[in-house]
């Protein structure tokens, strides 16, 4: 199949997906099941990347119908600890807003991919209340943008929600969690970065998942945040058919770097519905940590986690470096030769 040269719009139909050289018209019917269930969105920017390992995260697959009973519709516990409608509260000294339920791409391991798209943006309302309850518990110290996407909200959304933050008083810093510098580099504005440019500390965490995302716009949004004082994260999913293996993953956190964004989380796949063909077991994960230990620097290594189902908490599953044996430790080098060590 042709596609075409310039892709304007992004794709939201099956149709749309179709005329872009993105499906195969023979599999419409049961992909019409799949876009049934889970919703459709491609960005311009990332359907002229053609990469089957751009492509596996954002065009639908047969595969997302086998659902199996392990698989959940909350699988980290977003709604077991929403204190008030639009924040969750999991952890003491941080909380993550739902700002909005639209993103630029839907991708098609998403945990929350049942509710995106349904509820638009958290209503003025809602957020009044979000600020209420975050004026009663100052034990909260940092607020985690989410959706959804919160950079699809206009800058002067986010100006405002950030300013009533910064009144507080209590918050350290306040973090994105965001694809659009990548899928839609072109929505990084000059309005956009000065609104996160302000005395509160602004992080940012980039979801990538794969090297050829990094096109050469998404290097000149990353720089624009940089330059305006924006520190810049990563968080990637361990995905099979997409980034499973070393080779892959070391290109990734090499250009990562180049563009000045630390490796921050290696997300272990979530049990969503529909997700078991994306899915790796921990051993091999463990098996592919081990092997960018030797391979990279530290710089550029994430914490690889797993988010433990029903809202249980990130904790860090990467390989093991240490065994006791009787009076002295046994330590695996990066190179997984053994050497005796003993407490002094």
């Amino acid at each position: 199949m042709t596609r075409p040269a310039s892709i304007p719009l992004p794709l939201t139909s099956l149709d749309a997906l179709e005329r872009a050289g993105l499906t195969d018209p023979a599999e419409r019917a049961v992909l019409d099941a799949v876009a049934a269930e889970f919703r459709v969105r491609i960005s311009p920017a990332m359907a002229e990347v053609a990469s089957d390992g751009v492509r596996a995260q954002f065009v639908p697959d047969a595969r997302e119908l086998q659902v199996v009973p392990e698989e959940l519709a909350d699988p980290i516990g977003d709604d077991a600890h929403r204190s008030v409608p639009g924040l969750t509260h999991r952890y003491p000294d941080r909380a993550i807003l739902h700002a909005t339920q639209t993103c630029e791409v839907y991708c098609r391991f998403c945990f929350r991919r049942e509710t995106v798209g349904e509820s638009g943006t958290l209503a003025e309302v809602e957020f009044d209340r979000v600020v209420d309850y975050l004026r009663r518990t100052p034990a909260v110290r940092e607020v985690i943008f989410t959706g959804g996407d919160p950079l699809v909200l206009s800058a002067r959304r986010l100006g405002a929600m950030l300013d009533r933050l910064e009144a507080l008083g209590t918050m350290d810093l306040v973090r994105f969690h965001t694809r659009v510098p990548v899928v839609a580099p072109e929505k990084v504005s000059g309005a956009l970065v000065a609104a996160l440019d302000r005395a509160l500390p602004v992080w940012l965490v980039v979801h990538t998942n794969h090297p050829d995302e990094m096109t050469g716009a998404a290097a000149a949004a990353l720089r624009r945040l940089n330059r305006a004082g924006v520190p810049l994260l990563s968080q990637t999913v361990l995905l099979r058919g997409v980034n499973a293996d070393a080779d892959t993953l070391e290109r990734l956190f090499r250009v990562l770097i180049r563009n000045r964004v630390k490796p921050y989380y290696l997300h272990h796949p979530d049990l969503a519905k529909g997700t078991g063909h994306f899915r790796v077991t921990l051993e091999e994960g463990q098996a592919i940590m081990a092997a960018l230990r030797g391979r990279l620097t530290g710089i550029a290594q994430p914490l690889y986690v797993l988010d433990i189902p029903g809202g249980h908490g990130k904790v860090p599953v990467g390989p093991g470096y240490l065994r006791r044996e009787g009076d002295h430790w046994v330590v695996t080098d990066p190179q997984g030769c053994e050497h005796s060590y003993r407490d002094l």
